[in-house]
């Protein structure tokens, strides 16, 4: 059928003439051809806007991970300083041998093609810091003895770093130690280094403690280069300038072409107080399109041919009768030429009737993605799949002038669909009124899009949703309209995963929970969300379902990771989950309180056995462990902040007297926010629950050893420091290397240091705690056994475990004077402690008629408010007057 042709009426060319009287051939073909151009201009003017959107959009992306690239290698350089200056914590006389042996143990970590040097300026008094340690020394001999104190910037920088504890970056130089040949500009990324000991937390301390600063000279070329490699340099000439210097031009630049018509992109890096202006001049323009020269040639060409084409249909009114056959020959073959021509647009062209909506002309392209659409006689509005955007195309098609530019799903007449960009326009062809559609395929557009929000909503392993949109999806289901079933919350929790990790590796774990997930969608039910939270934990909201309905759920869930049996590397595993459930019956509830129930619930399944249900109630057990949760974080929040506190309680001889240097155990104490002391009775617990004893142990360990000579009020050497270890602490195994060697580097006595065991730990894990103590005590120090009796163990453990001291439990002490009992068991442990060759020491001496029966009974020493109440330790007691260094 012709493009022209009227579907139901046969028109001479005669005919067609006699409705162009008085309107001249000139203005129908200037109409036809403008209206041809403007069509053409219309899709190269709306690919390029395109093209350019995305390019620039591209360029702004790629310019905006330039400073985050560049800040890299120098933040890797500070951990490097930082690590070396925690090395200085600890010993702060290092040699060049030590200086360069730590270096190439980092270097190893943190390899940088661009390292020139890495060395130690001590201060000196001026202030100067004078470079003594270099490496490596070979071409760095200049550096030695150079005073930083010379260069005043990097004098002034080094300063407020060692204040602020910051890493600083100086300004490029001209490297000392290099040719001109080779690359002669360098930075210096610069750290401060304290005296060893605790690390210093504030200004004074850090001015106090100041012996010098560290230093890694890089090239900076080379180091540019490595950082700015691949795609940066592909699409941008990269310039770098001082901002602090902007006078002083550009200290780096790529070179290369550039796009001299694009407008350069600008970014600025700042690092250890250094700022660098970053130009960013694009290799290539984005004026330019692919398609464009094809859309302006053919769309060029059909149109001078639609216009030539209405000239000679108006200027043949006179040679109509002897010329009707060659109009008719030349009229085909411009209708071919305009076939010819459209069909190579890759865009999809469709003209149809304006009264019948019939499509009667569609492109190659058109046919290619819809069918012969045309042999099918499909209306025009027939191809939209969308009912709501098909009844708009019909009253479009009723009368509209333009309607475009919308994505909308196309359906071909194979039945299948894809996404287009569609615009419809109406046009007058030689006085016949048309529809021209014009649409490009944005399937593949559509797809990436579909991808993008896929990764950001699901978890990469196991395809379920991840934990940002499964709180969305309880956030949603918290605010719906009321009036509806109740819902849960299920938290499930898997049981000893850690193991396959440790035994198998993590590619085994990442494969058992792809697993685990897959068998787990298989369990839900229609509309119910599953999600993976992290790690090992799993997330399932369950709709419209009472208590016991929400029970079964969980209990299949259950019973489906029971059932997986996990075969990696000729192992077979099984695991199991604890499930927490919380029921959802009314409004007002926080996503931050519900989340914070749901693992309450999972945490008292694993209290109860793991592998088991439990549903949230807000009874006694829940509560303490809400209490616990708190203090934990209390704990982790007063040992950041360096609120936990020492005191000592004096112990006394009670048959020679006192005298002589003091005897003591150290107790802890914790500084809440309001400045009020907690006794530890509140706290510990929650510690030893959440496996904080081992962190606080140490840190108790540490500040005594650390400050030994300051603990006793009166500034002297205590006789006897007792410190308290835990359960968790023994099964350390790193525990006694660490205390030998704090005792090693503050030279603190080991005859002077005491450790107290529980007898239910000893008892609990004899063989390590007998292990633990012959170590301890080959180095000198004493061990204590306490709460002895507490336990009701066997005294045939004394017989097993090396210790010094035992020290009774205090409730056999409290009631020492009224209880026949309790005194009985007094004088045994004594007597049998003394056969053995242990001092006795009684805890919990309250009043004055318990000292005498215990002096009457012959226990060694006393220990309690009726001899000594416990005193904060003398160094803190000088950190809080501001008297101590």
């Amino acid at each position: 059928m012709s493009l022209y042709s009227e579907p139901d009426t046969a028109v001479s060319p005669g005919d067609a003439l006699l409705g162009l009287r008085g309107i001249s051939p000139p203005a129908w073909a200037l109409t036809a051809l403008l209206l041809g151009l403007v069509l053409t201009g219309l899709l190269a003017y709306r690919d390029m806007l395109v093209q350019r959107e995305h390019l620039r959009g591209q360029w702004e992306a790629l310019a905006d991970r330039v400073p985050r690239q560049l800040q890299s290698p120098f933040e890797r350089t500070a951990a490097q300083l930082r690590a070396m200056q925690t090395v200085f914590l600890a010993n702060d006389r290092i040699d060049q041998a030590q200086f360069a042996r730590y270096n190439d143990n980092l270097m190893r970590s943190n390899r940088l093609g661009s390292h020139l040097s890495t060395g130690f300026a001590r201060r000196m008094p001026g202030p100067r810091y004078v470079y003594e340690l270099v490496t490596p020394q070979r071409n760095n001999e200049s550096l030695l003895q150079f005073d930083i104190a010379r260069q005043r910037p990097n004098m002034q920088a080094l300063l407020a770093a060692r204040d602020a504890d910051t890493p600083v970056l100086s300004a490029p130089f001209r490297v000392r130690q290099l040719s001109q040949g080779s690359h002669p500009l360098g930075v210096t990324v610069r750290l401060p280094v304290y005296s060893s000991g605790p690390y210093p937390r504030t200004v004074p301390e850090r001015r106090a403690r100041d012996i010098g600063a560290l230093a890694i000279a890089l090239r900076l070329q080379p180091l540019l280069q490595e950082t700015l490699h691949g795609t940066m340099l592909e699409t941008f000439r990269i310039r770098l300038a001082n901002a602090a210097e902007p006078a002083g031009g550009y200290f780096y630049d790529s070179g290369g072409r550039f796009a001299a018509g694009e407008s350069a992109l600008h970014r600025q890096m700042a690092y250890g107080g250094q700022r660098w202006n970053i130009e960013l001049q694009p290799r290539m323009a984005t004026g330019t399109s692919d398609n464009l020269p094809l859309i302006l040639t053919a769309g060029g060409l059909i149109s001078l041919l639609f216009s030539m084409l209405l000239w000679s249909l108006a200027s043949t009114r006179r040679r109509a009768v002897v010329l009707g056959t060659e109009m008719s020959e030349r009229f085909q073959q411009s209708e071919e030429r305009f076939r010819v021509l459209n069909d190579l647009l890759p865009a999809l062209v469709l003209v149809a009737d304006t009264r019948s909506g019939v499509i009667h002309y569609a492109n190659q392209a058109a046919r290619q993605r819809l069918g012969d659409v045309v042999a099918a006689e499909r209306p025009l509005p027939a191809l939209f799949s969308d009912p709501q955007l098909r009844a708009q195309a019909d009253a479009f098609c009723a009368g509209g002038d333009y309607w475009g530019n919308i994505e909308a799903l196309l359906s071909s007449l194979s039945g299948t669909t894809f996404w287009a960009n569609a615009a419809i326009a109406r046009v007058n062809v030689v006085d016949r009124e048309s529809l021209l559609m014009v649409a490009s395929d944005i399937s593949e557009q559509r797809k990436l899009n579909d991808l993008l929000s896929y990764q950001a909503t699901h978890d990469a392993l196991t395809d379920l949703y991840n934990r940002r949109e499964f709180e969305r999806f309880v956030s949603q289901a918290l605010v719906r309209p009321g009036g509806r079933r109740p819902w849960a919350l299920l938290y499930i929790d898997l049981d000893q995963f850690k193991l396959i990790n440790d035994i198998s590796g993590h590619m085994a774990g990442d494969q058992l929970l792809a697993q685990l997930a897959f068998a787990m969608r298989q369990q839900l039910r229609e509309g119910d969300v599953l999600a993976r939270l992290g790690g090992d934990e799993f997330g399932l909201v369950a709709y419209d379902l009472d208590q016991e309905e929400a029970l079964q759920v969980a209990d299949r869930m259950r019973r489906c990771i029971e059932g997986l049996m996990f075969v990696w590397d000729g192992r077979t595993y099984t695991v199991s989950a604890s499930i927490g459930v919380v029921m959802v019956e009314r409004g007002g509830i926080s996503l931050k309180h519900l989340l914070a129930w749901a693992d309450t619930a999972c945490y008292q399944a694993k209290e109860s056995g793991r592998n088991r249900v439990h549903v949230y109630r807000e009874d006694d057990a829940t509560s303490r462990r809400q209490s616990e949760m708190q203090w934990a974080n209390k704990i982790r929040w007063a040992m950041e902040e360096n609120r936990l506190l020492l005191e000592y309680q004096q112990i006394q001889p009670l048959q020679d007297g006192a005298g002589g240097e003091p005897h003591f155990e150290l107790l802890l104490r914790l500084r809440d926010e309001d400045g009020r002391i907690i006794s530890p009775g509140f706290f510990l617990p929650a510690a030893e629950r959440y496996g904080l004893m081992p962190t606080i142990d140490r840190w108790v360990i540490q500040q005594a050893l650390a400050n030994f000579s300051r603990l006793h009020a009166s500034g002297t050497l205590p006789g006897l420091c007792a410190i308290n270890l835990s359960g968790a602490s023994i099964e350390d195994d790193d525990l006694a290397d660490f205390i030998l060697d704090l005792i090693r580097r503050h030279q603190v006595p080991p005859a002077r240091l005491c450790f107290e065991i529980t007898e239910t730990v000893a008892v609990r894990s004899l063989l390590k705690v007998v292990q633990f103590i012959e170590r301890l005590r080959a180095a000198g120090c004493s061990i204590a056994l306490d709460d002895f009796g507490a336990g009701m163990s066997s005294f045939g453990y004394l017989k097993n475990l090396p210790a010094d001291i035992i020290k009774i439990d205090g409730s056999f002490i409290q009631d020492l004077d009224h209880a026949p009992m309790s005194r009985t068991i007094v004088t045994a442990i004594t007597q049998i402690g003394h056969q053995l060759g242990k001092k006795v020491v009684a805890e919990w001496v309250s009043n004055a008629s318990i000292l005498q029966t215990l002096r009457d009974l012959g226990v060694d020493m006393g220990q309690g408010f009726e001899l000594h109440k416990p005193q904060p330790v003398l160094f803190q007691q000088q950190a809080v007057d501001g008297t101590g260094s």
